[in-house]
């Protein structure tokens, strides 16, 4: 006779089950209680639009335990031999709960896709309060780098790195872009997420009701220091927040182009910086990509096309179009022509014709390169 282990007690499952529980008692519920009134409003739409989906879900289960139980093998009922009927009553009834339960989806979706839309001006500060028309705004400028936030405030002719700040109660209209890769903008405790994107401009309001710190992040995977691409939002009384921008210019320091530039290059865990002013239209530079020297802009280039292009002459005049953010030990260069071995490739990215002997010999096996082939071709 085999011995079998026993199972564990019930009491023994009694009390140790709550330490299954311990793991989200540090998850950060930060969605489901934000202090900015979209974040509120995008909380309550996840509530109802997940009530609405219950309404069918739980009778369904529940319907499916009562059958499994009422004609389980073990049942000392009577055979079970239906009079099988249609009802079109009963028909109705059964799916008028489904369609009506999409049409209020539906209904609820429309409404807060217009409402909630990050590029129209909020018209609320919470549910008791609207905008006074007169307020102003709070414009922020924001640029997506690798790996870190720049913050400016055109209008306070300040800026910052990797933190935020902002009154209670104002509304705030973020203009957003990317200096290299796609990203993604996202303070879970303000607003939903929008995406940052080079040469592309996407624009986020909204408020903050509550003071405090709260975090700030990429959430979209942008390479290897993604995963510190984080900063600190200060919602403050606006007492609080005109010591915060004091403070920000009392640092003294400038950025111009040639501090954007060297600020662009990729970094990873910055601390907050501080710039008591910054050089005009810096953002429409780096928002057209020609931040560094030597860059044209892409809204002179799109106007260029519009009237028709620059002649026939223009047509070997590539001077300042590179706009890939390719880095070179120096900086970042236009490619000029005729000239290899300038610009430094990503490891694997380097043409096979440009290979040496050596590094085609230890390529990896099943290794391609951008024609489809491997690296060694036969006659």
């Amino acid at each position: 006779m085999i011995a079998r282990t026993p199972a564990p007690s019930r009491a023994f499952l009694r009390r140790f089950a709550p330490l299954l529980l311990l793991p989200l008692g540090a998850c950060d519920w930060v969605v489901m209680a934000p202090s900015g009134d979209v974040a509120m409003q995008q909380r309550d739409l996840i509530l109802i639009s997940t009530a609405l989906m219950l309404l069918i879900v739980l009778p369904v289960m529940g319907t499916i335990g009562w059958f499994a139980w009422k004609y389980r093998a073990k049942a000392q009922a009577e055979d079970y031999d239906p009079d099988w009927d249609h009802s079109t009553s009963l028909e109705l009834l059964i799916w008028s709960a489904p369609l009506l339960i999409i049409i209020a989806l539906g209904a609820v979706t429309w409404t807060s896709t217009h409402l909630l839309d990050p590029y129209r001006p909020i018209e609320r500060i919470d549910s008791a309060r609207k905008v006074d028309p007169a307020a102003k705004r709070l414009q922020v400028e924001v640029v997506a780098m690798d790996w870190k936030w720049l913050f400016i405030y055109p209008e306070l002719g300040i800026a910052t790195v990797n933190e935020l700040a902002a009154p209670v109660d104002r509304p705030i209209e973020f203009k957003i872009t990317s200096s290299t890769i796609m990203n993604s903008f996202f303070v879970p405790a303000l607003a939903g997420q929008i995406y940052a994107m080079p040469g592309m401009q996407t624009t986020l309001h909204a408020v903050a009701n509550k003071p405090g710190t709260f975090d700030g992040f990429s959430a979209n995977y942008s390479g290897a220091g993604f995963s510190n691409m984080r900063f600190k939002f200060h919602a403050m009384d606006q007492g609080g927040f005109d010591q915060w921008v004091a403070r920000v210019k009392a640092s003294g320091a400038t950025l111009d182009r040639a501090t954007y530039v060297k600020l662009e290059q990729p970094s990873e865990k910055v601390k907050p910086l501080y710039f008591a002013g910054v050089e005009p239209r810096l953002f429409h530079a780096a928002l057209n990509m020609c931040a560094q020297p030597g860059k044209r802009c892409m809204d002179e280039i799109m106007m260029t096309d519009m009237h028709g292009g620059a002649g026939k002459e223009s047509a070997h005049d590539t001077k300042g179009l590179r706009h890939d953010g390719t880095i070179d030990v120096g900086g970042y260069h236009p490619v000029e022509p005729g000239k290899k071995g300038e610009i430094a490739q990503p490891a694997g990215m380097t043409p096979a014709a440009e290979q040496t002997p050596a590094a085609q010999g230890n390529q990896a096996p099943g290794q391609q390169d951008h024609d489809g082939h491997g690296a060694h071709h036969g006659n």
